[in-house]
């Protein structure tokens, strides 16, 4: 089993920018850490779970930790979608960062992935660490990446309750929560609705529509840059 933490940064959007993954392996560790001058976070993101996956070899069964929605929505939800449409968004607009998403589902490859998607910035010292080389990076004073045995990485890889089945409990408290709005996309127009019969009144029986409660208006908000992506 092979663990990797991931963590993109830029300073500006686009910026200089920096991206850092650690590699674990049963005994070794492996950080990886690159630059660019102009680039965006979503890059560089992305670029730090490729580089990761990129130094793994076949057949291997991979936790990934990143704190990137972006990224975590579009291997296992969006970019099926997009490579059937021949890269293009429900709008028809070219589907962003798409040189980066291809390496991307051919670095997944032979490879069993369980994606985790955690809290950046919350104690989780692999992913903390994976920020550190990434700003350094961004900033051009590159910290010195670690290649060694695992016993003496001075880095903890535990994992606190905030990723998997957080989300899965999360996910389902949802549910029963009480609704702030629900969107709704037809035919690549999204609307929001106060009500469920409103959103029911667009949606039902219309081939292809997609509709989300909400239960905030940062919820909202989200649910709306996902649709926007799919």
């Amino acid at each position: 089993m092979v663990i990797i933490f991931t963590d993109g940064s830029s300073r500006g959007n686009p910026g200089p920018g920096g991206w850092g993954t650690i590699v674990l392996n049963d005994d070794t560790v492996a950080e990886l850490g690159g630059r660019e001058d102009n680039t965006t976070n979503n890059r560089m993101e992305l670029t730090a779970v490729i580089s990761g996956l990129e130094s793994v070899s076949r057949e291997t069964e991979i936790i990934l930790y990143t704190d990137s929605a972006y990224v975590v929505n579009g291997i296992t939800r969006w970019v099926k979608g997009w490579a059937k449409n021949n890269w293009k968004t429900s709008t028809k607009d070219d589907v962003q960062n798409k040189d980066l998403w291809g390496r991307l589902v051919t670095a997944t490859e032979h490879k069993v992935i369980d994606w985790k998607l955690i809290k950046g910035h919350s104690g989780t010292e692999g992913n903390e660490r994976c920020d550190v080389i990434a700003t350094s990076f961004a900033d051009s004073s590159p910290v010195i990446l670690y290649i060694g045995s695992r016993d003496r990485y001075g880095v903890s890889v535990s994992i606190k309750e905030s990723s998997g089945e957080k989300n899965k409990s999360k996910s389902s408290d949802n549910k029963k929560r009480k609704a702030y709005s629900y969107v709704s996309m037809v035919g690549g127009k999204i609307e929001t609705h106060k009500t469920w019969d409103e959103c029911k009144a667009i949606v039902n029986g219309v081939s292809g529509a997609k509709f989300k409660k909400s239960i905030s208006p940062m919820d909202e908000e989200e649910i709306i840059k996902e649709f926007g992506n799919i």
